[in-house]
């Protein structure tokens, strides 16, 4: 799970605030206590749903959760399917092992996006993926240039983006056996949240 930096601040932070208000319960009596306070926003208990559909508990102590103990074999939590309003083909969009958008493509995202939004779709995250060429860590920064380059177009036709992600080769939808596979898994995902 990604955690944003604004979260980890304020996670951090309350656990600062939770550990200074133990040490100066435990100080013994007579003395001087230093009192700490941190400004910020309140953190309000909660239960919300991510983008990937994962529902996290909330406490008002900043600690927080997955609301299933599922998991899967390689320790993810099982989380409802997010609602893909969009796969579009990179090979559409992008020149092998390349980031930019062409003119057409440019088009055909702007008129998706226009239309999602008339649609009902307030926000939206990408998801950018590759096949299994090359290595782990150089399709992770190609699926995040090309995740990237499909916001910008996202943002430039007046919709909301609040997420970019990369996953490189890790999510393929086919086993990258065949060019017909790697094409299919060379690919940006786009979810509509509504």
């Amino acid at each position: 799970m990604v955690v944003s930096k604004f979260k980890l601040n304020k996670v951090i932070a309350l656990a600062a605030a939770a550990s200074a208000a133990l040490s100066i319960a435990a100080a013994p009596a007579g003395a001087q206590s230093q009192q700490r306070t941190i400004k910020g926003e309140r953190y309000v208990p909660t239960i919300w749903v991510d983008p990937d559909g994962c529902e996290h508990w909330v406490m008002d102590d900043g600690a927080e959760g997955f609301m299933t103990p599922h998991v899967t074999p390689d320790g993810k939590p099982v989380c409802r399917r997010g609602n893909i309003c969009g796969v579009m083909p990179s090979d559409q969009f992008f020149a092998t092992n390349k980031h930019h958008i062409n003119a057409a493509g440019r088009k055909r995202l702007t008129e998706f996006f226009q239309k999602a939004r008339t649609d009902g779709a307030r926000s939206f995250v990408i998801a950018g993926h590759t096949d299994s060429r090359a290595s782990d860590e150089y399709n992770i920064g190609l699926s995040q240039r090309r995740a990237n380059a499909v916001a910008q177009v996202a943002r430039s036709a007046g919709a909301r983006v609040n997420d970019v992600r990369a996953y490189g080769e890790r999510e393929p939808r086919v086993p990258n056996t065949s060019a017909a596979n790697m094409a299919t898994n060379r690919r940006v995902e786009i979810y509509c949240l509504r």
